[in-house]
C-alpha cells in the first residue's frame, strides 16, 4: 500500500540542466530562476552528466549513479527542467536522464511529481520544439505539467549575468512571475494529487 507523503512549504524542486556544458546559457539561466523564485521554494540541481547510457540490461542492478539519481528525484517535490534545445529535440544527456528516472517499470520516479519546463536560445525560437518533445514525453511518465505560461526565452549579450543577474527588468518580472506561477502549481498538484512513497 502506498504512503501518502504530507507536503507544506517550503517545498523541494529538483531542477535539471539539460545542456552538459559549463558554459551553457541554460545553466546561467538556472541561476537566475534560483535568485527569483519566491521563498516557499527550495531549489536544488539534480545532476545528469555522469550517469551511463541507459539500457534494460540495468533493471536488475542499477548502478550507483543511477540509484543516487532516482533517490534525488523522490526526495523533492517537484521538478523543473531548464534546457536548450538540440536539431529541433531534446538533448540526449536529457533524455536519457528522464529515461533512468523512469525505470525500471513499475518505479517510475516521475509518477506524480508536478514539473515544468523552460529554455533559452540564442535563436528567436528559444527551444518551442524541444519543450513540445519534452511535454510528451513527461506525459508519458505521468508527470503534471504547468502549461502556463510558457517560457521561451530569446538570450541576447548580457541579458543574464554568470551569477544569474537579469538586467532587463521586462525579461526579471516574466522570470519571477514563472516561479511564482510555479509554486502554486506545485501547491495545486500536491493538494489534489498528493505524491505517494515509492
Amino acid at each position: 500500500m502506498a504512503t501518502i507523503i504530507e507536503h507544506e512549504p517550503p517545498y523541494k524542486v529538483g531542477y535539471f540542466v539539460g545542456s552538459l556544458s559549463t558554459a551553457s546559457i541554460n545553466r546561467t539561466l538556472s541561476k537566475a530562476l534560483v535568485r527569483l523564485a519566491p521563498r516557499e521554494l527550495q531549489l536544488t540541481e539534480i545532476p545528469i552528466k555522469d550517469l551511463p547510457l541507459y539500457s534494460p540490461d540495468y533493471d536488475a542492478d542499477f548502478p550507483p549513479e543511477a540509484r543516487a539519481f532516482k533517490d534525488a528525484i523522490d526526495a523533492v517535490d517537484a521538478v523543473l527542467f531548464v534546457t536548450p534545445e538540440y536539431n529541433r529535440s531534446i538533448p540526449g544527456g536529457l533524455k536519457n536522464a528522464i529515461d533512468w528516472g523512469s525505470r525500471p517499470w513499475g518505479r517510475n520516479s516521475f509518477n506524480r511529481v508536478p514539473s515544468a519546463m523552460i529554455g533559452a536560445s540564442i535563436g528567436a525560437l528559444g527551444t518551442v520544439v524541444a519543450q513540445q518533445n519534452l511535454k510528451s514525453v513527461m506525459s508519458f511518465c505521468n508527470s503534471p505539467q504547468m502549461n502556463f505560461p510558457e517560457a521561451y526565452i530569446h538570450i541576447t549579450p548580457g541579458l543574464i549575468t554568470d551569477d544569474g543577474e537579469v538586467t532587463n527588468d521586462g525579461t526579471t518580472d516574466f522570470l519571477r512571475n514563472f516561479m511564482e506561477e510555479f509554486r502554486e502549481f506545485i501547491i495545486r498538484v500536491l493538494t489534489v494529487v498528493p505524491k505517494t512513497g515509492r
